[in-house]
């Protein structure tokens, strides 16, 4: 690399002044304009410095620049096409809502709404209350409430109910969820004394009584969500543990992470229901809105009344509010559980529990439809794949699914991966020996044309 070549690149004015330029980004603020020329030839620059090779023409940064100008332009929140296998998939946004909950969110988007308005009374209603019957009828508990995810859940619970004291937890429950979240930072930032109790594979009752001391405030227990323990193992009973925080008139915590509003079971794991866990005598249930309850980003406290109105009182509340959409959103769906058909209506439910032979059939389909990029080299087959849950949900648990295997001949199948995951609709799948891996259990039929005009136009083969 010479300093020639570095002296050659154009400057930002010239580029930005050029009318081939103004008359291909017509429309887009000149802020933007600016940004995309200035990456351009920082990128040129860079490129440059570290010895690699790349077109300084005018024309060639003019046409990056508009490239640039364009991408800067477009939303960065899209839609996709889960392709993966897995349900509730974190980096895809969880739980789809159902129609009804969107049908509610479009409504309240578009204008004003009772948030916090009374209209029997005229006066300041409470946003809280939108919702708070709803899940008290769904979960059996006394008084529910509503903040922005499980761990904000979480961390207010214990600062109402424990700030200051010490909280019991199981050292096999003190787990890492996704994003390198850990229930010990949590319940640090909460203000309160994590003692562990037991073992990592075997924690008795005994172990909660000899660790209980005049500074104790509560015992907590911890769904592991996202792993099992199995082998040598013991855990007290939930009727050990309420007898013991009764005994100690101290109070007992159950994070159940994902939550489920329905008794669900799959590949011999059953994930506890809210409900059942409020009538084994809970003092509160902490639990995920936009997992297998299904609905939007939230995290849900419920239990009993005189709990609930201490953590309504805590200052921290205000920062953990949610907003108009997220209460729309679950509003919508806790009317699917209330007067709907759930395991129908909830697409994370359905999704979660389609038959198999239902998912081959749509698999077969599309590798039918796909038949006619085999002339170019591409070759889509049918084949049994394994889904799972997600959502710190269902742990180890694979779910018996269908999709389209497809290879390629002559091209590298990671540059056919990256092609579909820049398609207009990003399409994300699988790589697994050598192969795309498209599952199709959470694949609908809009994405199914996607799909199939992505992959004819990649392999060159017109549309019919």
């Amino acid at each position: 690399m010479s300093d020639l070549n570095l002296r050659n690149i154009p400057s930002v004015d010239k580029l930005l002044n050029m009318p081939s330029l103004a008359s291909a980004v017509l429309g887009l603020p000149r802020t933007v304009v600016l940004q995309a020329v200035r990456e351009t030839l920082t990128m040129a620059r860079q490129t440059l410095l570290a010895g690699g090779r790349v077109d300084i023409s005018t024309e060639a940064l003019l046409a990056a620049a508009r490239r640039q100008a364009m991408q800067l332009a477009m939303p960065s929140l899209k839609r996709v096409i889960n392709a993966t296998g897995l349900v509730l998939h974190t980096n895809l946004g969880r739980a789809p809502l159902s129609r009804r909950a969107a049908e509610r969110t479009q409504a309240i988007l578009e204008g004003y709404s009772t948030l916090e308005y009374d209209v029997e009374s005229g006066g300041r209603g409470s946003r809280y209350d939108h919702v708070a019957d709803r899940l008290s009828r769904l979960t059996g508990a006394e008084a529910a409430l509503v903040v922005n995810n499980n761990a904000a859940a979480v961390l207010l619970t214990l600062a109402a109910l424990a700030a200051g004291k010490e909280v019991l937890v199981s050292r096999g429950q003190l787990v890492e969820v996704g994003g390198s979240f850990r229930i010990p930072d949590v319940m640090r930032q909460s203000g309160v004394k994590l003692v562990e109790v037991g073992t990592t594979n075997r924690t008795r009752i005994a172990d909660y009584q000899e660790a209980i001391t005049p500074e104790t405030a509560a015992i907590m227990k911890v769904h592991t969500s996202n792993f099992r323990i199995c082998g040598f193992t013991e855990q007290p009973t939930d009727a050990e543990l309420c007898a013991l925080a009764r005994e100690q008139r101290i109070v007992l915590l159950d994070d159940l992470g994902s939550g489920t509003l329905l008794p669900l079971e799959l590949g011999g794991w059953r994930e506890p229901a809210v409900l059942e866990r409020i009538a084994a005598g809970m003092d509160v249930v902490t639990f995920s809105g936009d997992k297998l309850l299904g609905g939007s980003q939230a995290g849900i406290i419920a239990g009993k009344q005189d709990c609930i109105a201490k953590i309504k009182k805590h200052p921290l509340l205000r920062a953990l509010r949610v907003d108009k959409l997220t209460l729309a959103a679950l509003e919508g769906t806790l009317l699917d559980y209330e007067i709907g058909d759930p395991k129908i209506d909830i697409p994370a439910l359905r999704l979660l529990t389609r038959p198999v032979e239902e998912v081959k059939h749509q698999a077969e389909h599309l590798a039918h439809q796909l038949g006619a990029i085999r002339a170019k080299g591409w070759f889509a087959k049918a084949a049994p794949m394994q889904a799972q849950s997600g959502g710190g949900a269902f742990p180890a648990v694979e779910i018996a699914s269908f999709g389209v295997r497809l290879t390629v001949e002559g091209r590298s199948i990671n540059e056919i991966e990256l092609a579909l995951r820049s398609w207009t609709t990003p399409i994300i799948c699988r790589l697994q020996e050598n192969a795309i891996y498209l599952d199709v259990r959470c694949v609908s039929e809009e994405d199914m044309k996607i799909i199939r005009t992505a992959c004819l136009s990649l392999a060159g083969v017109a549309s019919e």
